[in-house]
């Protein structure tokens, strides 16, 4: 055997590389379905799991991609329901060829330049302003702080005090006000808030009085609660309040008339205050006493 035998021997001994297939032979009927056609958003070149949205059913589904480039990359089998459902339809979709025509570096750069647009657009939100509140008339604004007795005597005064808006005679005595449309600007705001509070009089003293007597009843309610307590231990209560007055007027008196020589002298002022208090404290301790 020569030496050029040998050599084509061991040159056919040697295995040879073989095209490598995905696991499965079947096949969709659908088209090779080609990433690039694909939105960036629908398709995942990350090593770790290569996956896209199916066509079909939408979903997204990984892609079984074997070890060498010549490999056919296709679609897992998957179900169009969710999973767990009884009797599922296998989408169409399934086994489907896919030709990855996309770097991943290539769709990294596609995602970040969408990012990049996405958030330079600009908002369509509608921010609408506040709308302006209206501002009350003189007469709402006044009409509140005086009654209806106070804007007549204001507007009675002013009519007295100026000649526009007074009728007078040839000595110059006032007969009668004059019409609102003939006024000065002053005197018709004081004429309308006249009218406004008189056409509001009963509704404002009605208010008074129901607030007048919610406030009775309140302040009713608040003694009885008050004594309530209070009756079982009056003559406790009493003697400390006795003895709390009495303290009160013995430190009073004491800076009223100090014992020590070196004390500053009060002032007519503060002696007056002195005794004013002193005098409160003495109707206090009478009051206590009585009720006793």
């Amino acid at each position: 055997m020569t030496a050029i035998s040998l050599l084509a021997r061991e040159v056919e001994t040697v295995s040879r590389e073989r095209k490598r297939r995905t696991r499965s032979r079947m096949r969709s009927h659908l088209d090779t379905l080609v990433v690039s056609t694909l939105p960036a958003h629908e398709y995942d070149l990350d090593p770790a799991c290569i996956s896209l949205v199916c066509p079909s059913c939408r979903t997204w589904v990984p892609v079984r991609v074997a070890q060498t480039e010549r490999a056919t990359a296709k679609l897992v089998p998957h179900h169009t329901e969710p999973a767990g459902t009884e009797n599922p339809v296998r989408c169409p979709g399934s086994h489907r060829l896919v030709h990855i025509d996309v770097t991943r570096q290539r769709w990294s750069q596609r995602l970040t330049e969408g990012v990049a647009e996405t958030d330079g657009r600009r908002s369509n939100r509608v921010t609408r302003k506040p709308g302006t509140a209206v501002a009350p008339a003189v007469t709402q604004i006044v009409g509140g702080l005086i009654d209806d007795k106070t804007a007549r005597r204001l507007d009675e005064a002013h009519v007295k005090s100026c000649t526009a808006c007074s009728v007078r005679d040839d000595e110059g005595r006032v007969l009668r006000a004059a019409d609102i449309s003939y006024r000065c600007a002053d005197g018709q705001r004081l004429a309308q808030l006249a009218a406004h509070t008189k056409r509001t009089a009963p509704a404002r003293r009605q208010a008074q009085m129901e607030r007048e007597e919610q406030t009775d009843r309140r302040e009713r309610g608040l003694r009885l609660l008050h004594h309530l307590p209070r009756n079982q231990h009056a003559k406790a209560v009493s003697d400390a309040d006795v003895q709390r007055v009495d303290d009160a007027l013995t430190a009073m008196i004491q800076m009223l008339n100090p014992h020590k020589v070196d004390a500053p002298p009060l002032s007519d002022w503060e002696r007056a205050d002195l005794l004013s208090a002193i005098t409160l404290l003495a109707t206090q301790k009478d009051q206590i006493e009585r009720r006793r």
